[in-house]
């Protein structure tokens, strides 16, 4: 796997699993969210939110699963939005995830310089 920019790692619990004690399919949404969230720090996005008013919305998600996730194993998520089995290097889902800017009024507006800056 290439080497990325921003790495989040995720620890499966209980409640993240089904009855057969894989990850539920929705559940990689949540996670892949999360990862967003601390790439660019709640700081920034309350800030972006009070100050600008700009917030992000989820466009389109695209998910393929190549392998199950059991209970008590970790992975990690880049900011490619795929996760990887950080036992073993293989590759669990592909994610695309296509975020907008929206103002208050929940208008499209461009995505802040602040935020291009953090991601490039």
């Amino acid at each position: 796997m290439p080497s990325e920019r921003f790495e989040h790692r995720v620890q499966i619990y209980y409640e993240d699993t089904d009855h057969s004690g894989v990850v539920y399919h929705s559940n990689y949404l949540k996670y892949f969210e999360r990862a967003r969230e601390h790439m660019l720090g709640t700081r920034e996005l309350r800030r972006l939110w009070e100050e600008e008013g700009v917030g992000f919305v989820v466009y389109k998600a695209e998910l393929t699963y190549k392998q199950g996730v059991e209970l008590e194993s970790a992975f990690r998520l880049v900011f490619r939005q795929d996760a990887w089995r950080t036992s073993d290097e293989t590759l669990l889902v592909q994610g695309t995830v296509q975020l907008v800017c929206v103002d208050r009024d929940k208008k499209l507006v461009r995505v802040p310089e602040s935020v291009t800056r953090a991601v490039l």
